[in-house]
């Protein structure tokens, strides 16, 4: 054979190589081996909540888009609306065991599997915003969150990456004045908050935001919270409830996380997972200042076009909201020792940053009947 002859053949077995290895596989997750870099990514991602929802439910889809972006969308996160691929409650089942890639949403959704999921999306009583996630990426709570899910053999990684300010603490037919009015009360709410109105004899139901306006319509609920102003006037919460209730004693912050099936997420390369990572944390900072941008006009939106009242619970009621969610997370703690631990270095944490809080910031200036608290508890 031929020199020339024989450099032809080589060059062409190699061209074949390089193409096969660089071919998309029509059916893949990981379209080859994930190490290489180059290697195309398709991850099938379930919503808990719907993406229309300014700062909650869209930030899975900037994630999506900042993804793509960084990596010329060879890296490519597919977003389903809630119950397209399995409903909102079942998803971290469904991620552990493979059935769907990624899903986005509060770990509180999980309390029922893990009784202290609820204290890495929303806690009663602070913290805010910027000591939460100060805790989980500097003080320990997002390491104690990874140990939760694989004690609990679930295979999957979470990644935060949608952050809320404070919420409404909910929405209401009638005015409710005392504690004597919650009693009886048919209301959906979420999380640690929730079993605070438990205790207080209110019958409470979780369920996904989408569901909430026609079981307000039909009176199944007789009251909710959900989330935010502006994004509960996209679920149309105004129209059949009048009374919105504030501050947000319950959610003063929510972190909601993108979970990825462990297997998977070992199966990226590093750069690959730093891709992820770092779009997560700009969905953090914009999740943040988009949803905080929006509420004032969604406020006066609701009382001048709904006639909806935007009332301020009482000090007395804030009183009572206080004390029986310091009676539950008693309770919790000594029911499950991991709760016990989470809480415990929480609270830690907590006092070490009141020599900071404690002192930096301002008082807020009061805004209507019973306002006026300051920032840091």
């Amino acid at each position: 054979m031929m020199k020339r002859e024989r450099i032809s053949i080589v060059s062409t077995l190699l061209a074949f190589v390089l193409l096969v290895g660089c071919e998309p596989v029509s059916s893949g997750r990981l379209q080859g081996s994930a190490g290489g870099g180059g290697v195309k990514v398709e991850l099938k991602i379930a919503t808990c909540q719907p993406t229309h929802l300014p700062g909650l439910g869209d930030a899975i889809v900037g994630v999506a888009e900042r993804v793509a972006a960084m990596t010329a969308g060879r890296i490519e996160l597919t977003v389903h609306e809630p119950g397209a691929l399995v409903p909102p409650l079942e998803v971290l089942d469904a991620v552990a065991t493979g059935t769907i890639d990624g899903g986005f949403g509060p770990a509180g959704f999980w309390a029922g599997k893990m009784p202290a999921a609820p204290l890495f999306s929303a806690v009663p009583f602070g913290p805010e915003a910027g000591e939460y996630v100060a805790w989980m990426n500097y003080g320990g709570g997002l390491e104690l969150e990874q140990q939760m899910y694989d004690e609990a053999g679930f295979n999957v990684v979470p990644l935060p990456c949608c952050l809320l300010a404070a919420e409404t603490s909910g929405w209401f037919r009638q005015p409710v004045e005392t504690p004597a009015d919650l009693k009886g009360l048919k209301m959906r709410f979420y999380g640690l908050g929730g079993q605070v109105m438990q205790e207080l004899g209110v019958a409470v139901t979780v369920m996904p935001g989408g569901e909430i306006y026609q079981a307000l319509e039909k009176n199944v609920l007789d009251a909710t919270e959900y989330s935010m102003p502006a994004i509960d006037e996209k679920l149309g919460l105004a129209r059949v409830a009048n009374y919105n209730y504030f501050p947000g004693w319950h959610q003063q912050a929510t972190i909601l996380e993108l979970l990825i099936n462990k297997s998977i997420w070992q199966s990226l390369s590093a750069a690959d997972q730093a891709v992820i990572e770092t779009a997560c944390r700009a969905a953090m900072l914009d999740s943040f200042a988009k949803s905080e941008s929006l509420q004032a006009a969604a406020i006066r939106r609701n009382a001048d076009e709904r006639g909806v009242e935007n009332r301020t619970w009482s000090p007395e009621m804030l009183a009572v909201f206080q004390k029986t969610w310091q009676q539950v997370a008693t309770r919790e703690a000594d029911r499950n020792p991991f709760f016990k631990e989470v809480w415990e270095q929480l609270q830690a944490f907590r006092e070490d940053y009141r020599e900071w809080g404690g002192r930096a910031f301002l008082p807020r200036p009061a805004v209507g009947k019973g306002a006026g608290m300051s920032r840091t508890p």
